[in-house]
């Protein structure tokens, strides 16, 4: 006999709700597509939040103290208030101060980071940052085939425009999930092998930061300037990290997938780096996506995958990521990374040059901490009040 646990809680709940308007969507119009017939009544969406007392005020009081300044007291209950800093985005002395504090809190981060890896991050650098659980659709391989990217590009003398960049990477994998274990493991020996280039030199840094936890988080989320979001679109429920850093200023590059979209639209699409595939057009691909087409159309593409198949990063390791390449390649990789990839290396070019325009990316930061006020945790709880729980709130 088996029990469908989540069909049981549809005809046993009251109401049904996703944790991003996407995330909504899908359930409605995919998974539970005959309940959502029988009862559309009962689905709704209830966008996750994070708490801006711990996410900002405590994780960044540096930055809290001018926010105040700005804006007033009472932002920390009603972070909609952060709307009134649209007024100081022009002012040269409030930007002058945000870059500051921007700079102490990497100063900050680079001294974590050295202290855990022994790599040094340079705070004047562009720190490009993914800390998340270590999971295949989160697509941290993603971001490591980027790096080898850069790593090319050091290596073909293409640095002409170049941003000097470090990259954080940092999560934690389930006991049993062995994939994850070995994503772990080619990120550090890429970082190993970068890191040690004396051609690359303080171009590029990459570090996994060990034992990621809530505590790292504040000061990681303090001092990100870019943050990835770059699930496969359709696969991740919300994603409450991508708020945090939001939150503190970070800009993000991300796929159109979960509150994304919603970041997307609070902030203005000229303040976020979109790029990949749609949800509707992973589902379309699915029954004939085949990588190889990429990797043939793609110079820069093939570059990376020859780099990794020949040993490059586990010379003393042969075979030892065999089983990763083998699953980028295959036309049944349900998370389509290679199908992004050129998306993806575009958006990060777009990246660099917004990065060198020092007043149009303090601009961008500004925004996105002012367009945050939307994904407190207190809008959330306010909405499964409104709409479900209906209680009376404490005086």
């Amino acid at each position: 006999m088996r029990c469908r646990m989540p069909w049981l809680a549809i005809v046993g709940s009251f109401s049904v709700n996703g944790v991003a308007e996407l995330h909504s969507n899908l359930l409605a119009q995919g998974l539970f597509r005959d309940f959502f017939e029988m009862w559309p009544e009962k689905f709704n969406n209830k966008t996750n939040g994070v708490t801006p007392r711990r996410w900002l005020a405590a994780a960044n009081p540096q930055l809290a103290e001018p926010i105040t300044e700005t804006v007033g007291d009472g932002w920390h209950a009603d972070l909609s208030r952060l709307e009134r800093l649209k007024d100081a985005v022009g002012d040269a002395g409030f930007a002058g101060c945000w870059n500051s504090i921007r700079r102490a809190n990497k100063e900050r981060l680079a001294g974590l980071v050295a202290h855990y890896t022994g790599v040094k991050f340079n705070p004047g650098a562009l720190f490009d940052v993914q800390v998340k659980r270590i999971h295949e659709y989160k697509r941290q391989l993603l971001n490591v085939l980027h790096v080898v990217h850069l790593y090319n590009r050091i290596h073909r003398g293409e640095t002409d425009g170049w941003v000097d960049r470090c990259v954080l990477i940092g999560g934690k994998a389930a006991p049993g999930y062995i994939r994850a274990k070995e994503i772990i493991k080619l990120i550090n020996n890429v970082a190993a092998v970068v890191n040690s280039d004396p051609v690359v030199g303080d171009r590029l840094k990459v570090a996994f930061i060990p034992n990621y936890n809530v505590s790292k988080m504040e000061v990681i989320c303090s001092a990100a300037d870019l943050s990835e979001q770059i699930s496969t679109a359709g696969k991740e429920a919300s994603g409450t990290g991508n708020m945090k850093f939001m939150m503190n200023g970070a800009v993000t590059i991300g796929t159109y997938d979960s509150a994304n979209i919603e970041i997307m639209q609070a902030v203005g699409e000229d303040n976020f780096f979109l790029f990949g595939l749609h949800a509707d057009e992973v589902l379309e691909l699915r029954n004939h996506y085949r990588p190889q087409q990429y990797i043939d159309q793609d110079d820069d593409l093939r570059g990376v995958l020859q780099l990794l198949e020949a040993g490059h990063f586990n010379a003393e390791e042969p075979g030892i990521f065999d089983g990763i390449l083998d699953s980028l390649k295959s036309p049944h990789d349900p998370w389509m990374t290679l199908a992004d990839f050129r998306s993806y290396v575009d958006a990060q070019q777009r990246v660099e040059q917004a990065w060198l325009d020092r007043e149009q990316w303090t601009r961008m930061s500004i925004l996105n901490t002012t367009s945050s006020g939307v994904f407190s945790t207190d809008r959330t709880i306010a909405e499964y009040n409104d709409d479900i729980w209906r209680l009376q709130p404490m005086e």
